[in-house]
């Protein structure tokens, strides 16, 4: 028994929101859409074809694009090529909501740009999942995605965050999640809110929910596998003072070049950057710097 209606799609490129984890989670009209559209697309042809089995969606000979991380212009010309001539695509990510963390982003610009009509069959997102289980405040928050995986750079851009009134929402692979928490706990303090959530809508579904230095040690030793969302919750006004500056600043620049020990710290503090950045060259400058010889 099918649960889709084939009936005519409107020309133009449709971001179709697929299922995260369960298959079930899919809207009836992303069913009627995969159905029916001119051509389909998706960042993994092989997941689409599975989940159009389940749900019993025929191709029927239809064209089936790949378009995906390593995809050029060449892929994005197929596609635009049917929407050239007043067609339909159906395109789709691996799972959830395409253009978040995905490569349906350059799609999307370069279709808008020929004047084609883009839309969006909205349904699963990992975003707003992990958001509705992790314990923290959604009535704001700032999706950042996947961190930088070098250190420094991951840290800086952490440091950048620190200070947003927001819970933040970001993505990991299983086999970094345990370097990612070691940073929010170094860069945002071991009592920053942080809620782990694993492999939401599938079997093994996991929630950890803690602060930083709870949630470090709940995965601490174990290899994690799957998709991952890590939430951090939002940063509480603090005073800081001279002393507490320079004390961040000597910690940073043990290990960092100065430039990116003031980035990293005004970041941390929620201070102007160029103030700490002068900081950062007075303290490198005194001559009674214990700490010189290791900056």
């Amino acid at each position: 028994m099918t649960n889709f209606e084939t009936k005519p799609v409107a020309p133009g490129l449709h971001f179709v929101a697929t299922p995260i984890g369960t298959a079930r989670d899919i809207t009836l009209r992303a069913l009627d859409l995969l159905a029916s559209a001119d051509a389909l697309a998706a960042e993994d042809t092989r997941t689409l074809r599975k989940l159009m089995e389940i749900h019993g969606v025929p191709l029927n000979g239809r064209p089936l694009l790949a378009y995906h991380d390593h995809s050029g212009a060449h892929d994005r010309d197929r596609i635009l090529a049917v929407l050239g001539r007043g067609g339909s695509v159906a395109y789709v990510s691996e799972a959830g909501t395409p253009l978040v963390a995905d490569p349906g982003y350059a799609l999307g610009r370069a279709a808008i740009a020929a004047g084609h009509k883009v839309l969006a069959a909205p349904g699963a997102s990992a975003v707003l999942a992990a958001l509705a289980v992790s314990g923290l405040p959604t009535d704001r928050f700032a999706f950042a995605g996947f961190l930088p995986p070098a250190r420094t750079q991951r840290e800086t851009e952490i440091a950048a965050l620190r200070s947003l009134p927001f819970t933040l929402v970001l993505y990991e692979s299983p086999k970094r999640v345990h370097e990612l928490l070691g940073s929010l706990r170094d860069v945002l303090g071991g009592e920053r809110p942080v809620t782990l959530c694993r492999e939401l809508t599938k079997r093994f579904e996991e929630v950890i929910r803690g602060t930083a230095s709870e949630v470090c040690a709940a995965i601490d030793g174990r290899t994690l596998k799957g998709e991952i969302v890590v939430l951090v919750g939002r940063a509480e006004t603090e005073e800081v003072t001279g002393d507490d500056l320079e004390s961040a600043l000597r910690d940073a620049m043990r290990t960092m070049r100065v430039k990116d020990a003031a980035t990293a710290v005004a970041g941390a503090l929620g201070l102007p950057r160029r103030e700490v950045y002068q900081a950062a060259l007075a303290l490198e400058k005194r001559p009674d710097d214990a700490d010189g010889d290791d900056i």
